[in-house]
């Protein structure tokens, strides 16, 4: 699997969300849920993150 600028730019943009920042800050409440259960379904910036740092949009980054 080969990560590419965009898929970087994607994940730092990720990194810049309010709502994913907010879920991996808490780890607790709507924006948790929404993060854990919908958006890395669907949003593209959190799938890039998975895939540029091997975590999911909502895991703490410590």
């Amino acid at each position: 699997m080969e990560i590419t600028e965009k898929d970087r730019e994607r994940a730092k943009a990720c990194l810049n969300c309010p709502v994913c920042s907010h879920a991996r800050k808490k780890q607790r409440g709507l924006a948790f849920w929404f993060v854990k259960n919908v958006e890395d379904k669907f949003c593209p910036n959190c799938q890039a993150y998975e895939k540029v740092y091997g975590k999911k949009a909502h895991e703490p980054l410590k």
